[in-house]
């Protein structure tokens, strides 16, 4: 069943023309900037809902580039 859907992937993914595949890569990027607008958002809320842990973690980064500098 798997290679069916395969199939079908490839021949809807329009590849052969233009048009389609670019109309394939901006909706590729529109869900990718969704993705990385929750992401963040979802950070943020976890930063205010915990804030020892974020502390905690902003003290590990600081040590870690600390370690890096020369």
């Amino acid at each position: 069943m798997s290679a069916a859907r395969n199939a079908a992937k490839s021949r809807d993914s329009g590849t052969a023309g233009g048009a389609p595949a670019t109309e394939a890569r901006t909706e590729r990027l529109r869900r990718r900037a969704r993705f990385l607008r929750e992401r963040s958002e979802a950070r943020e809320l976890r930063d205010r809902v915990q804030p020892r842990r974020t502390r905690t973690a902003r003290m590990r980064q600081a040590m870690r580039m600390r370690t890096f500098r020369w």
